[in-house]
């Protein structure tokens, strides 16, 4: 089954981004922009005399941090598994 696609108008940081994305996709990236556009406001809010750009900007390297982050976790735990495999099959040589 092929899958659709559609063409929507977000708003990040005020300015409108056409986008075309797979109807399947729509809502997560809708809730996915309005988070974006709510931590924009925050570093405005926190950050005095700062403009959208800069609050962007510091979006961005937060979104960045995060995701480093997550995909540190996500090797350690593939390390993990492999080294319980390991231990597995060596379990069995030993026996």
């Amino acid at each position: 089954m092929k899958e659709e696609f559609k063409n929507i108008t977000i708003s990040l940081a005020g300015r409108p981004y056409p986008l075309k994305i797979k109807e399947s996709d729509e809502d997560s990236i809708k809730r996915i922009v309005k988070g974006l556009n709510e931590q924009i406001n925050n570093f405005q809010l926190s950050y005095d005399g700062k403009d959208k750009q800069d609050c962007l900007s510091m979006v961005l390297l937060t979104v960045a941090v995060e995701l480093h982050k997550l995909k540190k976790q996500a090797s350690i735990k593939e390390a993990e598994t492999k080294l319980d495999e390991l231990d597995t099959y060596m379990d069995t040589l030993l026996k």
